[in-house]
């Protein structure tokens, strides 16, 4: 496996690699590398020939300076993974080499109309900061693939949206949610768990799936009252609630008529750990 720091040297490589006309898959990561990860290598095994991922811990989608500095940082366990899956290239930039200007003055890329709601309205920038470094890769690499999970769905919602509006010759292949048995679905930020927190953060998935469950039999005016009940459940169990409603799939708007599919997005604080989920449903 290479691991490449500077952007010129990046850059070369993927010049000799274009010359082979080998496809490329890209995964971009912030590091502390779990099973889900490892399922996106997978997938990117299938489709192409050489397979690239980075580890950036990107400053410009934090907007809580304690959040970026706790950030866990496994670099020698993340490359034993990507070596053991026979990934190619790790792309593992310094922050000079990504942002050369002060952060708050750089050029940035934003999907205005999603990256302003739901999550976006309680993690302000966070979603600007995403697609200015998915587009950095984007054009460094030049993929032709690129690997997202569905956890973070509004995320895979805006990459797919720039891709299109930007005229980015990618294909996004998404995979599902990687969760354990008890359906907790992983994440870096698990590790920021109490011990009696791991015990807990389950129930926000269990009590997704029940919500979803109850929507598909209910008409639209006892709907509201489901989503009320499942929130107050969450809170007696410890949660503090972001977000816990439903939306079209496509659009992330307010379901209407119109809506074949819908998607329960799901975002809550248990201590000082933020948990997302979701999971959609076919009802209409």
């Amino acid at each position: 496996m290479y691991i490449i720091k500077k952007v010129n040297i990046l850059r070369k490589k993927i010049t000799h690699i274009k010359k082979t006309n080998k496809k490329i898959g890209l995964i971009p990561t912030m590091g502390n590398l779990h099973y889900g990860h490892i399922k996106l290598i997978l997938s990117a095994q299938k489709y192409t020939d050489i397979i690239i991922v980075s580890i950036f811990i990107n400053p410009m989608q934090f907007n809580n300076s304690f959040d970026l500095k706790d950030y866990p940082k496994t670099f020698q366990e993340d490359c034993m993974i990507l070596k053991k899956y026979n990934v190619d290239i790790l792309f593992f930039p310094n922050i000079d080499d990504i942002y050369s200007n002060d952060i708050k003055n750089h050029t940035f890329v934003e999907v205005p109309k999603l990256s302003n709601i739901l999550e976006g309205q309680s993690r302000p920038g966070h979603f600007r900061g995403v697609t200015t470094i998915v587009s950095k890769l984007f054009n460094l690499i030049q993929p032709d693939y690129s690997f997202f999970g569905e956890k973070d769905y509004q995320q895979l919602l805006i990459i797919k949206t720039l891709i299109k509006e930007l005229n980015y010759m990618i294909k996004i292949i998404s995979i599902p949610t990687v969760r354990l048995k008890n359906g907790l679905a992983l994440s870096s930020r698990n590790n920021n768990l109490s011990i009696r927190e791991i015990k807990v953060a389950p129930y926000l998935y269990k009590i997704i799936k029940k919500t979803c469950k109850k929507i598909i039999t209910k008409d639209n005016h006892e709907i509201e009252k489901v989503i009320n009940l499942s929130k107050n459940l969450l809170i007696k169990k410890g949660f503090s609630i972001d977000l816990f409603n439903i939306y079209d799939y496509k659009t992330l708007m307010t379901p209407t008529k119109k809506s074949k599919t819908i998607i329960l997005l799901a975002s809550a604080w248990l201590g000082k750990t933020r948990l997302i989920d979701n999971k959609k449903i076919f009802f209409r």
